[in-house]
């Protein structure tokens, strides 16, 4: 291999990976990840390349090199926007709009100039999602207020715990902690009339229904390892919120 293939090589699995490791971080289906990695080679000259993608690391080979790179993924939370900008950019590529070292000097600045909307956004929409499913649940509109009220306090506590403190499942267990306390004390004090109501309403922005979705897909496509890893990542984030209620309700 001459010495402009070999380094059109390592840039095209310096691309390939950064562009799958975006997007398993934020949340996407391995399947979508190994053909985006896939399309990403092929474009780039390379049609005979090997990939092995789950959620903790990617594996990749391009044709014509026995060696592989290999790819750790190690924090993982939802953003769809880049997920977006990802296949945005791997399309641009494909129809030859950018080249290869435009498309990796993209993905550069996608990974340290993220876009993310403001916490107090964030919060209001936590509180509208939070009051709107306590209605289409529970039908119980007098609880709607203090439902929105409740679920934003709650996400603001998930929201600074994983700001704070980079442990698992503490942050969704303490969120769930401070929805629970506040929804019986709201029935006590007269605020509201159906605790289950508001604490079912308010958990909502918590559950971890992306991460659950994406398991069930990953199985069906026959991506068991990380579509049951996926299933159990999500199993003890339910377990944690459901803890945190459960707690509340044997001390108050």
């Amino acid at each position: 291999m001459d010495d402009v293939t070999t380094s059109k090589g390592n840039l095209t699995l310096k691309t390939a990976l950064q562009a799958g490791r975006i997007m398993i971080e934020n949340g996407s289906e391995v399947s979508r990840v190994e053909d985006t990695i896939n399309r990403i080679a092929q474009n780039a000259g390379f049609p005979n390349s090997k990939v092995y993608v789950t959620i903790t690391g990617i594996m990749m080979s391009i044709s014509d090199r026995g060696e592989a790179q290999i790819e750790p993924i190690s924090t993982r939370t939802l953003d769809l926007e880049k997920i977006a900008q990802v296949n945005d950019l791997s399309r641009k590529f494909a129809a030859e709009a950018i080249d290869l070292e435009a498309f990796s000097d993209q993905l550069d600045y996608l990974e340290h100039h993220s876009a993310y909307f403001p916490v107090w956004v964030q919060a209001l929409s936590a509180a509208l999602v939070s009051g709107t499913l306590e209605v289409v649940f529970r039908a119980n509109p007098p609880d709607f207020w203090i439902t929105c009220i409740i679920g934003m306090v709650g996400w603001l506590v998930y929201f600074g715990i994983n700001q704070l403190v980079k442990v698992r499942f503490l942050s969704e267990f303490l969120g769930s902690v401070a929805i629970g306390l506040l929804a019986i004390l709201a029935v006590k004090y007269q605020f509201g009339h159906s605790m289950d109501d508001i604490i079912i309403g308010s958990v909502m922005p918590l559950v971890p229904g992306v991460p659950l979705t994406n398991a069930v897909r990953d199985i069906l496509a026959g991506d068991l390892v990380s579509g049951i890893a996926r299933g159990v990542e999500a199993l003890m984030s339910a377990i944690a919120i459901g803890s945190g209620i459960a707690m509340m309700l044997q001390i108050l």
